[in-house]
């Protein structure tokens, strides 16, 4: 089965108003003719609706970098998934490891997220990956067997098509240092045998994967030549459009 390769920016917290229009109508432009691969921009909260201004009419999407699982209410300093697609997301980025590791994001909370922006029309972004530690001690398969198994807990099989894994191994995200596109090829099978025991042969098949984890235009061919390697979570390199457009255009082949 082919899948179609799909890139992500995470533009994490960078830019301002002026650097968000410049970057996200640099890369509408220098896009305008391809058609090889998905695309989404994920700026920060305050920039959602001037990107979506930028790329309209474009193929495009905006996706978010964070949601909560709550519909309304006071939850202060909180954004929730109606308020995303009121704005123009198409997608979510749901259990980043820095909101995993420097926030203290928990699977029942991510799990909450996930299934809350699914059943919101929202398609997710849903990241796991392994620590530099849990690596060394061979525990990459258990962790992404637990964050797969708590994280997707009691999802509708009908909602699983709009659904992305993101494989990130932490110990690659903002290093300078990425996974071999051997490691990253073996931690993408085990995901999606792993997705298969949860939701079946066909639904891990047509399963978009993504790679995270100081993905670059010097790497970004090479990782998604593998087999199960359906795109890239784009950190740093989604800040300049050159960059960018190098990862995107690689993973048109």
């Amino acid at each position: 089965m082919t899948r179609r390769k799909f890139i992500a920016g995470n533009w994490k917290m960078n830019m301002t108003s002026a650097g968000a229009r410049t970057l996200a109508g640099g890369v509408r432009e220098r896009l305008a003719n391809f058609d090889r691969a998905d695309v989404a921009l994920c700026p920060p909260f305050p920039y959602l609706a001037l990107v979506g201004e930028v790329i309209k009419g474009s193929s495009i999407a905006v996706g978010a970098q964070n949601v909560y699982p709550e519909s309304q209410g006071a939850f202060t300093g909180e954004v929730n998934a109606e308020m995303l697609a009121d704005v123009g997301c198409r997608y979510v980025i749901v259990g980043h490891s820095e909101r995993r590791t420097i926030l203290g994001e928990k699977d029942e909370l991510l799990n909450r997220k996930v299934r809350h922006s699914l059943a919101h029309g929202l398609h997710v972004i849903f990241c796991v990956g392994e620590t530099l530690e849990q690596r060394e001690a061979n525990q990459t398969e258990s962790m992404l067997d637990n964050q797969l198994t708590w994280g997707l807990r009691e999802i509708p099989a009908d909602q699983i098509p709009n659904l992305v894994i993101a494989y990130e191994p932490v110990w690659a995200i903002g290093t300078g240092r990425n996974a071999t596109a051997e490691q990253a090829q073996q931690a993408h099978v085990f995901i999606r045998w792993r997705f298969s025991q949860l939701y079946g042969s066909e639904a891990a098949q047509r399963l978009v994967i993504q790679y995270g984890g100081s993905v670059k235009p010097e790497n970004a061919a090479e990782l998604m030549r593998q087999p199960d390697v359906d795109g890239a979570l784009v950190g740093g390199a989604s800040l300049k459009v050159d960059s960018f457009v190098a990862i995107v255009q690689a993973a048109g082949g």
